[in-house]
Parts: C-alpha cells; structure tokens; sequence
C-alpha cells in the first residue's frame, strides 16, 4: 500500500479559482520524489495539504492508513509528528543556539508544559547530537542559529525534522535561498536520508536539472493540476514544455 494516497484533490480559496485541480498520486515508502513546475502552479500548497497546515477544498489525502481530513486537533497534531518539514527560510528561532532548535523537533511528542519547560531526556538530546554530527553540524551546537550561513541554517532545518523520527519529509524549496556549493550539500543529505534511512522525501524544486539528478521521480505541475508524473530520466524536453510553458527553453538541459 502507497504510504500517501492523494485522490481528486482540488484546492480553492475562491469559487471557481482553483489553486489545485484533481490531483491524483501514489507515494511509496523510500521514495524519493520532486515536484516542479513555474511559480504558482501549486507546489507550496499542494505539500501543505498533506500535513494539513491547509485544508482541502475537495478529495481525500490518507497518510500512513489514515484520512487526514478526518482528524480532530490532537489526532492532527500526532500525525504531524509522522511528518518533517523543511522551509526555504528556515524557520529557525534565531536567538537559540543550534542544539535548541534540534530539540524543538520533539515539541509533537510532549505536553504543552513539557514543550514550554524544554523538558527534553537524554536520549533526545543524545539524538540531536548524532543528527547534527550526521549533518556536519556538531561543532556549531551552541552557536546562535543567526550566527550561521544559510546553508547551516538549512542542515540544522533537517536535523530538527528527523528528530521527529518521521517517515515522511516534506521539503518546500529546500535550496531556494542557498548558493550552488550549498545547495549540492543539502540535496546530497537528502539524498542519503532517504535512501539510508528509508525516508519518503517529497521536495518542491524550481532547478529541473537538480530534480532530474537526485529523484527516482519527478511530478510536474501547472495551473495546479498535474502535467507529468514519472520516472526523472524519463523527463523529456516535450514534458518540460508542458510543465513550463514559455519558460521551458532555458530550462532545457538535455
């Protein structure tokens, strides 16, 4: 069984505007998919629909078994825990050093006045440790988060997701903000989480070629509906036409 299962979901916040039109998708456990396509096609929206930090007009998205429409706030908030985001700024509370920002991960799986006293055991802490020394990270625990480069910032973004111990990361415009030395960084952890630790990893990228070289897939969106959906080799420049439009000629990299 598909790990999400997204089934004729469409997303308006007006009548008749559509932002997501009929989308259907299977998305299997390891996975490692990106989803492309010209600014305001819907990617941003369409990986927030699956955690729910925005609800569906029409559809059905089930995660791990579940309806996610269906959930109250605490079932909600314990299928969020199955589920790491990654931000294209970030998100990071600057003035806390970079340890802290890692524990803040496991805010899901306390009590509110655990999360607030920063009640965290030691093997918590002890697994920020091993994520941020898996991420290159572990010289920098105690730096400030407004001390880093942008691409610390964004390792210290993954270490804080994969503390939630999840089986899916959503990934929205990973490498946006970052140079090309960095961005190589990031999508190459990526990369190894999902494969080494059987991660289902869902990223949203503008750059065609960084898709094609690190996805086993590739879904390409326009006007909010789904254009393409296949293997990223098999990715040709006719379908590139169809995700981009006039923008499809200088991102034709064949």
């Amino acid at each position: 069984m598909a790990l999400l299962h997204v089934k004729d979901v469409s997303k308006h916040y007006e009548k008749g505007k559509n932002v997501l039109s009929d989308i259907n998708m299977e998305i299997f456990e390891g996975e490692f998919v990106s989803i492309i396509g010209p600014s305001g096609a819907g990617k941003s929206t369409f990986l927030r629909c699956i955690n729910r930090m925005i609800n569906i007009s029409e559809g059905d998205i089930h995660f791990d078994g579940i309806d996610v429409s269906s959930l109250n706030k605490k079932s909600l908030r314990k299928h969020r825990t199955k589920i790491g985001m990654i931000f294209q700024h970030y998100n990071l509370v600057s003035r806390l050093t970079v340890i802290e920002n890692v524990l803040h991960g496991r805010f899901g799986h306390k009590s509110t006045l655990q999360g607030v006293l920063g009640m965290f055991t030691e093997d918590e802490k002890m697994e920020a440790f091993h994520l941020l020394e898996k991420l290159g990270m572990s010289e920098h625990a105690y730096k400030r988060c407004d001390q880093l480069s942008g691409g610390q910032k964004q390792r210290v973004g993954i270490a804080r997701a994969l503390i939630q111990s999840p089986k899916l990361l959503l990934c929205d415009e990973p490498i946006a903000s970052l140079d090309p030395n960095a961005s190589k960084v990031i999508m190459d952890h990526l990369q190894s989480i999902s494969k080494e630790m059987n991660i289902t990893c869902i990223v949203n990228l503008h750059q065609v070629d960084v898709a094609r070289k690190y996805s086993d897939r590739v879904i390409g969106l326009n006007s909010g509906r789904v254009v393409y959906d296949g293997e990223s080799k098999a990715l040709s420049s006719k379908a590139i036409h169809a995700i981009y439009g006039s923008e499809a000629g200088s991102l034709i990299m064949e």
